[in-house]
């Protein structure tokens, strides 16, 4: 008699996660969608590869610091300056790419505002040619209509983690970054 509650339990369980996983893949269908619509389209490189990247984090990685408004938005448009300002000092080479690539790493790093998928802006940005206006369109546009998006989302369900959970929080959170131990 008591295998029959705790299946039921369990039956609940999964039923909740499934509906939550659902929750979540609307929730970053949604972002995205309203992402390419509002800023250039679905060819863009930029959407395609960073804010799909963005999505995972706002929509499946809520909580952790790598999503949080400092390291989204410090993220996105230090990396999307650096490549800019590469392209524009240096012109289109492989070398500019990997500088841009290496001092977003450093920038990151340094300022804490490590966000993952904004480590593709400064190949974008030198590969597009961009200019300063791309840091607003499509880098700051794409990024503020999926943190609203997420902000939204993640309170229209109850229970769910709302998102952002900490605006400032460090990413990474400690001195212990790369290959370096105690």
């Amino acid at each position: 008699m008591t295998d029959k509650p705790r299946q039921l339990r369990k039956l609940h369980h999964i039923a909740r996660d499934i509906g939550r996983l659902i929750w979540c893949a609307v929730g970053a269908a949604t972002g995205i969608g309203l992402a390419l619509w509002f800023v250039r389209g679905p060819s863009s490189p930029f959407l395609l590869a960073s804010l799909g990247g963005s999505s995972v984090f706002l929509f499946g990685l809520t909580r952790a610091a790598a999503a949080q408004p400092r390291a989204l938005f410090g993220g996105h448009l230090g990396s999307a300056l650096i490549g800019v300002l590469c392209f524009q000092s240096f012109g289109d080479a492989l070398w500019v790419y990997m500088l841009a690539m290496v001092l977003t790493l450093i920038y990151m790093l340094a300022t804490k505002t490590v966000h993952p998928p904004a480590g593709a802006n400064p190949l974008i940005m030198v590969h597009e040619h961009a200019g300063f206006f791309g840091l607003w369109q499509p880098v700051g546009l794409g990024i503020i209509i999926l943190a609203l998006v997420a902000v939204v989302w993640s309170r229209l369900l109850p229970g769910m983690n709302h998102y952002p959970t900490n605006w400032f929080e460090k990413s990474p959170p400690s001195i212990l970054w790369g290959g370096w131990s105690k």
